[in-house]
């Protein structure tokens, strides 16, 4: 497909809509790439609604962790349907026009969702170190009562501040080429196209990023930390197999969002790449949901009991 590249005036209402680049650059496999991500697309929304369905059906599951793990998992589902229905539909039409109001709404409902797996995940991991380290205090502390209000301001707690983040980038001027070196609307490439000083919109994405990113995962090491010094305490090794088995899967997936992610928006602006941003924003927005409910499956032995249950009443 070809691509004109118009300048713009110097006015954003000159701005109408967007151009997606991203996998443009790969015109003899759009038909394979279209069926990859329909695939993977069909995994996650089977995998997530799997766990989701288990968790509410199996008495054994009825716990506080799998509470959050259905929550996490309703997330991934909508986090990725934010990006990838719109990845499909550019490469089944290769029309990858974007207007400007629909470019702000996706990468507002982007940033919301970010913000509340950053939350969940944190507050998955107290959870865990309430389990293991305060394990007579556990059914008290995570009372069914705390994990809903948890839920809750997991989910609505980013919104205000991504309101203001949105309106803040698309209430700037796009005077320069306007084409997304991307797959979908997210802040870096955007704010490229802006004409104009930008440096105090990046320091704001700096510290939003180091509020919804670096503060969740700082919580996240220090439950982390006491749970392994606890668990190191455990007199037997199998005590100290299964302490560690009940936090592993949650590890993984930690490791796996926030090391892409943290890259992502914060490594120095100078060694940025169209192509480094666009892998790591596949990894953290389409491949690590994937696997999720892999990892939690495989790596959990409740959910394997209760899909074993499952099976054998069909």
């Amino acid at each position: 497909m070809e691509y004109t590249e118009n300048k713009l005036e110097e006015n954003a209402t000159a701005v109408t809509q967007f151009l997606f680049l991203g996998f443009s650059g790969l015109p003899n496999i759009q038909g394979f790439l279209f069926g990859m991500f329909s695939i993977m697309y069909m995994i996650i929304l089977m995998g997530n609604s799997f766990i989701i369905v288990l968790a509410r059906i199996d008495p054994a599951l009825q716990k506080p962790m799998y509470f959050f793990l259905a929550n996490f998992s309703f997330l991934e589902i909508c986090y990725v349907s934010v990006t990838l229905p719109r990845i499909l539909y550019n490469l089944w039409t290769q029309d990858r026009r974007i207007c400007l109001l629909a470019c702000a709404v996706q990468m507002f409902f982007f940033l919301i969702l970010a913000a509340t797996e950053c939350f969940l995940l944190a507050v998955m991991s107290y959870d865990r170190y309430v389990a293991i380290c305060n394990p007579l205090h556990y059914p008290l502390v995570m009372n069914p009562t705390k994990c809903t209000q948890m839920a809750v301001g997991s989910w609505l707690g980013g919104i205000p501040v991504q309101i203001g983040q949105t309106c803040r980038i698309f209430s700037l001027h796009f005077c320069h080429l306007n084409i997304i070196d991307h797959f979908f609307c997210d802040v870096p490439p955007i704010l490229k196209l802006a004409c104009g000083d930008t440096s105090m919109h990046e320091l704001s994405v700096y510290l939003v990023a180091m509020l919804f990113v670096a503060f969740p995962f700082m919580l996240i090491l220090a439950s982390y930390s006491k749970i392994i010094v606890t668990i190191l305490k455990l007199p037997t090794a199998m005590g100290r197999a299964k302490a560690f088995s009940t936090c592993s899967s949650h590890l993984v997936v930690v490791v796996l969002f926030f090391g892409s992610a943290t890259i992502n928006y914060l490594r120095p602006k100078s060694i940025h790449s169209a192509r480094t941003d666009e892998l790591l924003s596949l990894f953290y927005t389409i491949v690590t949901p994937m696997f999720n409910p892999l990892i939690y499956s495989l790596r959990n032995k409740d959910v394997i009991a209760a899909l074993r249950r499952v099976l054998l009443k069909m």
